[in-house]
């Protein structure tokens, strides 16, 4: 079973003070969820990875959407990575553990998708990308089950491979797609609002060339539009709606001149 790295840090190791934080997070934000309308009209989401204090309520956006729409059969938790990881992209069939409790892999889905790419645990020890999106999960769906992915590389020809082998594993099950990042890295508020309401235009847009093209051409600091891209080919010609934006100053009244960025996404097929 995967311990969790960052609990304790990025949020709460006590269950009762994290479902707290978890619930503040909504309260501060979007609200609790409502009412499930069992559409399941959600392909994926965005959401942030930072510590709680940071995106929760920000993250907290994306997941209402979820709980609203209807809850799938699995996560399909995608991070990118921070520790450097010796693959394009990597998987884990060890289930995680959270101060909620075991979350356990969907190991029918990970069993087809470790025909294409490999399964290595170890290398899913340290990172935070996919471990901070799972209370949130496990708040929302307390029976969830998850296929972790980490993005070693974020171009375009492994986020292609990344999606046909997700299609082929997920064939015949109701997932949810978990993209994990943050924006912008330490700019200047100003600086990194423009940028960040640049980017998520190019991800409302559908269009993944522009996604790559703003990271290319801008040198931006998104750390998982690899994980973004993916989400995006998999939801095909939905539509993609931002749900909030969002950075540490304003979350925490921090640094100005260096702020890190948050977005929440949802995408939906038509």
């Amino acid at each position: 079973m995967r311990v969790p790295a960052v609990s304790g840090s990025f949020y709460p190791a006590d269950a009762g003070i994290l479902r707290e934080q978890i619930r503040h997070c909504f309260l501060s934000g979007p609200g609790e969820p409502g009412a499930c309308t069992d559409k399941h009209s959600i392909t994926a989401v965005v959401a942030p990875h930072a510590g709680y204090m940071y995106s929760g309520t920000c993250a907290a956006h994306s997941f209402k959407a979820i709980a609203e729409d209807g809850l799938p059969e699995a996560y399909i938790v995608i991070g990118p990575d921070h520790v450097g990881v010796p693959y394009d992209a990597v998987m884990s069939t060890e289930d995680y553990c959270t101060p909620f409790g075991v979350c356990p892999v969907h190991q029918q889905i990970a069993a087809r998708l470790r025909e294409f790419i490999p399964d290595d645990s170890n290398a899913h020890i340290r990172e935070h990308s996919i471990e901070v999106e799972l209370p949130f999960i496990q708040y929302i769906d307390p029976k969830a089950k998850i296929v972790p992915i980490i993005m070693g590389r974020q171009d375009l020809h492994t986020a292609e491979r990344l999606v046909n082998a997700i299609r082929i594993a997920c064939a015949g099950h109701r997932v949810v797609v978990v993209a994990s990042s943050d924006l912008a890295h330490y700019l200047p508020k100003a600086l990194a609002d423009s940028i960040d309401s640049r980017f998520l235009s190019s991800v409302a847009s559908g269009s993944v060339s522009a996604v790559f093209d703003d990271v290319r051409t801008n040198n931006l600091s998104v750390c998982g539009y690899g994980p973004i891209a993916v989400a995006m080919m998999l939801n095909g010609p939905g539509k993609i709606e931002i749900l909030n934006q969002t950075d540490s100053f304003e979350s925490m009244n921090l640094d100005r001149s260096s702020v890190v960025g948050y977005g929440s996404v949802v995408m939906r097929k038509y």
